[in-house]
């Protein structure tokens, strides 16, 4: 294929004018690790104001902020109180996993925009509510899937989206680490009553979503899943990583997963991801159609992008043709930047949510069944209630 048929799937980004007169004013629930990432980008907005801030633990919401030179943001003990205030037109929720829920509806319940960390919850019943108290309410909840805002990312779906495919038949998708139970900031993605779930709602969503967003995010019929936790349950994993092998004890959730999905449209997704595995990689994604196939290279440790440049495989007449797409530099201002000032300029245009919880809760779903399935050892079917 010549060039131009590359130029087909290229994207022009027009400079973004940001109105600073009119300010945002924003509050963090939450101040652990991925907070930081938050406040980092908030900081460079022109139209934001930090307000206030929550965290259950005394003291640690004031560090946090003092830290970035910040000595006037109100801070409370808890989300309620928070929210309560009334200073808030939006928060980014950065709670524990198993508080995703709870703290996203009584937000919007109380007329606040919310931007939520992933996965956007535990179990497909919570999003069922969330996405109930987000209709009723009238306010943006966007789940914070930066690497949709990758320029490789959105090749892939610019390269599905274009029918050049043909109708998809079969995926194959996940990722992982090879060893990379996340544990450099403490023990709350291990522990059952915080994190709940572990690499399929930490790193498994986003491969979920890479796929699901470019076909159209169909719906799932069935699932046939498939949990462990044998290196996070070793406590030689831990002491080799120079962490207490107690650990081992702590240790509540998977961190391996694996589902056959079949999906609405006939389509059959294969999918796998790891905190920890005996390989490098689990394996390249690939995205079957009738017309061609498509190859996304694996990373060695997910990271949001691509491990390599995308090749589309066809048949053209008589001759087998392969197409390389280089990968493409990262985004000038940052994914999670993107993530951050796309959610802002929905509060301030009255726009939609950029990562819209109408379809993260299909993500969920799959997270849910996946669950729930290997707990009883077989294949369930997965009804999403009408919301």
């Amino acid at each position: 294929m010549a060039d131009t048929g590359l130029d087909a799937f290229k994207s022009n980004q027009e400079k973004r004018v940001i109105d600073a007169t009119k300010k945002v004013r924003v509050g963090i629930i939450g101040t652990g690790w991925i907070a930081h990432n938050h406040i980092k980008e908030y900081l460079k907005m022109p139209d934001v104001e930090i307000v206030a801030g929550a965290d259950l633990v005394e003291g640690k919401a004031e560090e946090f902020f003092k830290g970035y030179g910040l000595e006037n943001v109100k801070c409370y003990p808890s989300h309620k109180e928070l929210i309560d205030s009334g200073e808030v037109d939006a928060v980014s929720i950065c709670t524990y996993n198993s508080t995703h829920a709870e703290c996203t509806i009584y937000a919007l319940n109380k007329g606040v925009h919310v931007l939520l960390e992933k996965p956007m919850c535990v179990t497909l019943d919570e999003a069922v509510e969330m996405r109930r108290a987000e209709k009723a309410s009238g306010k943006i909840l966007s789940i914070g899937f930066q690497p949709r805002f990758d320029n490789n990312m959105k090749m892939v779906k610019d390269i599905v989206q274009s029918g050049v495919l043909g109708e998809i038949y079969y995926i194959q998708t996940g990722g992982g680490r090879r060893h990379g139970i996340p544990t450099p900031f403490g023990t709350t993605f291990i522990e059952k009553d915080k994190g709940a779930i572990g690499a399929l709602g930490d790193i498994g969503c986003y491969s979920l979503d890479m796929v699901l967003n470019a076909i159209g995010y169909p719906k799932p019929i069935t699932v046939s899943g498939y949990v462990s936790d044998f290196h996070g349950k070793n406590p030689d994993y831990f002491v080799s990583d120079k962490k207490p092998a107690d650990y081992a004890d702590i240790f509540g959730v998977d961190d391996f997963g694996a589902a056959f999905i079949r999906l609405e449209g006939g389509i059959i997704l294969d999918f796998r991801i790891a905190w920890a595995m005996h390989l490098d990689t689990p394996g390249d994604t690939i995205i079957l159609g009738k017309k061609g196939g498509l190859r996304i290279p694996s990373t060695e440790c997910w990271n949001g992008s691509i491990g390599g440049p995308l090749k589309l495989y066809q048949r053209i007449g008589t001759e087998d043709v392969v197409t390389e797409f280089p990968v493409k530099p990262p985004v000038e201002e940052g994914v999670f930047y993107l993530k951050i000032r796309s959610f802002l300029d929905a509060i301030k245009t009255g726009g939609k949510a950029p990562v819209p919880s109408e379809e993260i809760i299909i993500n969920q779903a799959i997270i849910d069944a996946i669950n729930k399935s290997a707990k009883l050892k077989k294949e369930i079917e997965v009804v999403i209630p009408e919301v």
